[in-house]
């Protein structure tokens, strides 16, 4: 009977003691939950704030696409497809099409590029492959520093000082020697003036060259050393070296950088408008003045005062897009199929 009311105030202090216990390990439990409810709550505002970023990017691209729609329907439905291919541009009797402008678009960007690549991949190679360590970051400075030339500036040098050089000097040596070959010896005869669709192209290389190189130093640079040591402790060549271990393991990255260049002398507007000539004619010679969408919109955009006037400019603009747009899109398609082939070796 004695023991009763020891046992009972055992079991009372074997409870109160639990109770204590578990009302401790709630209590830390909960202080571990708030960090963590914290830390998901920071993750979730993170996610929708970047989700909008991201998502902002698609609403401006929408808003370009609809805007140039808008504005370019009354051209487009005036004259329907025979806008591409008309070549008349005159604004006195309302007669547009967009030929020349086109023609001259991807005729100055195909000469940038068939410029430009070639310098632009050995001024890569030479910085990342044979440029001494001392010369190296000042070549590096310099091309870096031309990427961030204003366009007004190439424009302006190629007319005042570029130009009267051309025309003195490159122009004839290119008509007396291929321009005396059969088939595209057209191309180079005609006017010798300094300006014309050939000057703009030179131009747009001389512009575009520090982007490709730059991003093609940036690729080469991350080809891991021990590939490059392990071919010259086979014994090839520098050469050797760049075209079955540096061009292979880059190729992505290459095709990259040259479509960037490509897009940026799609869009260029005041070197092209200096050198091009503003001419709405179409013609066999690169020495011929010719137009382009961009120099055309910048000379005529001010100074369109009639709906179907605007309009077509507008249309112009849709088609630059389109055509910047079906350039991306065939890059992307082949840095897929490069990295499919790349995956079944």
């Amino acid at each position: 009977m004695n023991s009763s009311p020891d046992m009972t105030s055992d079991s009372i202090n074997q409870i109160s003691t639990e109770t204590s216990v578990k009302s401790s390990v709630e209590t830390s439990q909960s202080k571990m939950n708030l960090p963590m409810r914290s830390h998901k709550l920071g993750d979730f505002i993170f996610h929708k704030i970047t989700l909008s970023f991201a998502l902002s990017v698609l609403l401006v691209l929408l808003g370009i696409i609809v805007s140039l729609l808008i504005g370019a329907w009354p051209a487009l439905h005036e004259f329907g497809p025979a806008f591409i291919t008309t070549i008349e541009w005159d604004p006195v009797n309302e007669k547009y099409g967009a030929l020349i402008a086109i023609v001259g678009t991807l005729a100055t960007s195909f000469i940038a590029l068939l410029i430009a690549f070639p310098i632009s991949f050995g001024i890569a190679l030479f910085l990342t492959e044979i440029c001494p360590a001392w010369l190296k970051r000042p070549l590096g400075t310099a091309v870096e520093l031309l990427a961030g030339v204003p366009s007004i500036i190439y424009g302006m040098w190629g007319l005042f000082i570029f130009a009267p050089f051309f025309a003195k000097y490159i122009q004839p040596v290119l008509a007396a020697t291929l321009g005396q070959l059969p088939g595209i010896g057209k191309l180079f005869q005609g006017p010798m003036i300094g300006i014309g669709i050939l000057a703009a192209g030179i131009i747009l290389a001389i512009m575009i060259i520090p982007f490709i190189a730059s991003v093609m130093r940036d690729v080469f640079e991350v080809v891991p050393h021990i590939l490059k040591e392990s071919a010259y402790g086979l014994g090839c060549t520098k050469w050797e070296v760049v075209r079955k271990v540096v061009l292979p393991y880059t190729k992505i990255g290459v095709v990259g950088g040259v479509m960037l260049g490509l897009g940026r002398a799609l869009g260029e507007t005041m070197a092209i408008t200096f050198l091009i000539g503003n001419a709405n004619r179409l013609s066999w010679s690169l020495f011929a003045a010719g137009n382009s969408i961009a120099s055309t919109l910048a000379n005529e955009f001010a100074e369109a005062d009639t709906p179907l006037h605007v309009s077509s400019l507008y249309a112009l603009g849709l088609i630059l897009f389109v055509i910047t747009l079906i350039v991306l899109s065939a890059a992307k398609l082949m840095l897929l199929g490069l990295k499919k082939s790349e995956g079944l070796k």
